[in-house]
This record gives structure tokens, sequence and C-alpha cells, in this order.
């Protein structure tokens, strides 16, 4: 079953990320770009419009390996600042199409026994998606492009070992199409320690095509002091994109780690920034 993208687009993505690190930081043209891909010039041009909107000369740009500094510089967002930065305009997204509720501590302790979790593939714009939910919302979310299926199947399933689990993607198939079109309201099941609940609802509040720091969002959840701790819980996150845990990044502008892999987090920190520059200029 699919969304509206398929992985398609992104495994076209990931094989340019690897042309355009090869180059060693110079530009390549679309033609050149296009036949190390062994495209031609107008279906490598068509394959990014219908991905992201801009050119694959622009698009560069967002993939670079320095681009993360480039956010930190221009679209940094303390988490004092974050949500009357998201507050509008494009930023907004994420209040619009998301809303959340978190499971109680005790069925977190008991590994979700007493639940089901339905679970299916689905095609995203970032590879093949695995997604869980429960009857309230989603509460998985991994991708599998790097990491390969079984290793996100037995990841996410770990994360409540007392659950029931059932294959039945047309359980989640409108969440999912909600999700990955921003059309509609997608509900989330937040399934974690009450740290980390408070962590993942920090991240929520930043707004889409800025980034943080670790060490801010420490400070938003009263814990200055432990960054560490919070980075592991970024980690842990078990909805990937939609919790927005690749918007944050180390001080020195190095991406940190991704838990699906530094290639998705890559394309998904470009493919936002693509999405608010058409904005913006709309």
């Amino acid at each position: 079953m699919s969304v509206h993208h398929d992985s398609y687009h992104y495994n076209v993505i990931r094989r340019a990320m690897e042309e355009i690190d090869a180059a060693g930081g110079d530009a390549l043209s679309l033609e050149a770009l296009a036949a190390r891909m062994d495209m031609s010039p107008a279906h490598f041009q068509r394959v990014f419009s219908r991905w992201v909107g801009v050119s694959p000369k622009r698009y560069q740009q967002f993939l670079a390996l320095g681009h993360a500094k480039t956010l930190l510089q221009d679209r940094f967002s303390t988490m004092d600042t974050a949500h009357s930065v998201g507050l509008s305009g494009q930023g907004r997204l994420h209040d619009l199409f998301l809303r959340w509720e978190a499971m109680s501590p005790g069925t977190y302790a008991k590994g979700g026994e007493g639940l089901t979790i339905n679970w299916g593939w689905f095609d995203s714009p970032f590879g093949p998606a695995l997604v869980m939910g429960t009857d309230r919302g989603i509460c998985g979310l991994g991708f599998a492009a790097e990491t390969g299926e079984a290793i996100a199947m037995s990841d996410l399933r770990s994360r409540w070992p007392n659950a029931t689990f059932r294959e039945d993607p047309a359980a989640l198939a409108a969440w999912v199409n909600q999700a990955f079109s921003r059309r509609g309201m997608t509900p989330l099941h937040l399934i974690g320690a009450p740290f980390q609940i408070k962590v993942w609802e920090a991240l929520l509040a930043i707004p889409s095509g800025h980034v943080t720091s670790y060490s801010q969002i420490a400070q938003k959840v009263g814990s200055p002091r432990a960054v560490r701790a919070v980075g592991t819980a970024v980690g842990r996150n078990p909805v990937s994109w939609l919790i927005p845990c690749h918007r944050a990044l180390r001080k020195s502008g190095a991406l940190g780690g991704y838990h699906w892999g530094l290639g998705v987090k890559r394309a998904l920190l470009a493919w936002e920034s693509a999405e608010i520059e058409e904005a913006e200029r709309a």
C-alpha cells in the first residue's frame, strides 16, 4: 500500500547525495548530475520537481554536508521562541495537522501489555516506512532505506515487547496519507517514559524548516545539564518525522545522530528547507 509519494524518489535523492559528496564541494550541473545517475537531464529534473519543487542546482545546496551549519545560522530557534516562530506561515504546519496524547506511565511500564498495535509498510518520500498504530493514533514510524526492513521491524516492536502486533496496513492507511500529505488531522499516541514524553513534546514545538540544539531542548525540559539524556530521548523517539527529532543538531553545526541513518536525516532537512523556501516565494 502506498501513499501519494513513492520511495523511488528517495532512492534517486540518495544516489544524488552520494554523487554530490563524491564531488568534494564542487557544484554539479544538471547534466553532470543526471549523467552520474544514468538518467536524462529531463527525467532527473522531473523527479526533483515532483519531490520538492526546486531545481537540482538549488537542492544541492540543501543536501550539502555543511547545510546544517547554515540552518543554525539562518533558522535557529531557541526553545523559548520556537512556539512564537511556529505561529505564522509554513512553520505552523505541525500544529495544523497533528494532535497527540501520551499513554499512561503504567501502560508504558508494562511494555504495552494489553495493547493491540497494527502495523504496515508504506512508501514514503524518504523510502520504505514502517508505521504502527493503536486505536488512538500512530505510535511508531521508522524508515528502512538505510537500516533495512528487518532491523526497523525489530527495533519498533522492541519498544512495546508485551503488546499484540497485527499486520493491518488498511487500518493505518488514512492516517499515513494524512501524515505525508499534511492534509487532515493525524493523531499520535505517544508511548514512552515521562522524561521522554517531555523531550518529544519539546521537539513538537520546533517549526518546520527550523532547527534547534540538544542543549536548548535540555533547558526547555528543565534539565539544562542533561544534554546526553536528552540526546538519548531524542534517539528513542518512536514517531520519526512527525515528532521532528531530525531538527535537533549539535551546537557545532554537526548533524548529530539519527536513528534511521544520517542520509535520511539530511534528506528530511533538505526537503523541509526546500518546502519552506517555496512557501516564502509564494
